[in-house]
């Protein structure tokens, strides 16, 4: 075997040692990070259709794509650490579910990994979190359910379902934007439906049972439940304390409801996980955020618990029942 011969099979062999090395090497899985304003408890619906929604896509949670979940169990100050913990994991993208602060938060923590943000808040235009919703520019894109802006069809539906509705005590998160943006819709809707507002901040979870029993003693018509981290985190026991009170109440999340709250009207949760998955698989398939429009709930729904209604004593008309998408026995 001459010289020329025995350096092209050792090179033969090198080639094919390196092309065998490089295809037994595991395929890297794609990493997403979950940045929570909740807890496990409050956001397992939302987590659990978010995984669903991308099973249906074909990712499979521990075969070919993994999630790493944050929760800042309704503490705001905490959304800074967890989103530097993600990036510090070198997830592929943070999908931030809960509102402005929380996506706010992920961006200050990084300017490079996609940000799929979904949930309550504001117009994310309005608080400077993107350019425009058709073209988002930077590294964020996602849904936005515009929750805070429906207090006055919320509160519409509340007095027709509850006819003589007259006074209607306000919860809210005066540190939360979007609750405080939607008691002034509240406010605004009610001076048209000639109702008396009295807004009650809460802004701990020892504050609930305090205001409670405060409303115990004014004994106002109705309730109304705005959306913040906190409000979510502590969802049992305001539906509970509600219900002990036997105050109609309208509520800002599906999950309220499906809790034993009384009503629910907003953004079809549902179809916002799926469009979080689809999100998710636009940009592993190689789309950047800042092309990917921003888009706004298509449908809404109107969900009554009539267990609650007979719970707390009340009818609710049949024309308000005709109304809702889904009625809970």
């Amino acid at each position: 075997m001459n010289r020329r011969t025995a350096i092209r099979r050792l090179a033969t062999f090198f080639l094919t040692t390196a092309s065998l090395a490089q295809a037994q090497q595991p395929k890297k899985i794609p990493l997403i990070g979950y940045l929570s304003t909740g807890n496990a408890a409050s956001d397992s619906a939302r987590a659990k259709g978010i995984r669903l929604a991308l099973r249906e896509r074909g990712y499979i949670e521990g075969q070919n794509i993994a999630s790493e979940y944050r929760y800042a169990e309704g503490k705001q100050d905490r959304y800074p650490e967890l989103a530097a913990e993600l990036v510090r994991l070198k997830v592929d993208i943070i999908v931030a579910a809960g509102g402005t602060r929380v996506v706010r938060a992920a961006m200050n923590a990084t300017r490079t990994i996609p940000i799929v943000m979904v949930g309550a808040g504001i117009d994310p235009v309005e608080a400077g979190l993107i350019g425009s919703l058709s073209h988002p520019g930077g590294n964020a894109t996602g849904i936005t359910n515009i929750s805070g802006a429906l207090g006055g069809k919320r509160l519409e539906l509340l007095k027709e379902a509850v006819p003589k509705l007259a006074r209607v005590a306000v919860l809210y998160d005066p540190a939360t934007s979007s609750s405080v943006m939607e008691v002034k819709e509240v406010q605004t809707a009610a001076r048209e439906l000639k109702l008396t507002i009295r807004p009650w901040e809460v802004r701990d979870a020892n504050d609930f049972e305090k205001v409670f029993a405060a409303l115990n003693k004014q004994r106002p018509d109705g309730l109304f439940v705005s959306r913040s981290p906190l409000t979510n985190t502590n969802r049992k026991p305001i539906v509970s304390l509600a219900l002990k009170s036997r105050l109609p109440s309208m509520y800002t999340s599906r999950q309220d409801v499906d809790a034993g709250g009384l009503m629910y009207y907003g953004a079809d949760e549902a179809e916002s996980y799926r469009r979080v998955a689809y999100f998710v698989d636009r940009i592993l398939k190689g789309a950047k955020p800042a092309d990917l429009p921003v888009e706004q709930p298509m449908r809404f729904e109107l969900v009554i618990n009539l267990k609650t209604a007979k719970q707390i004593g009340i009818t609710i008309p049949q024309w308000t029942l005709m109304k809702a998408d889904k009625v809970i026995q």
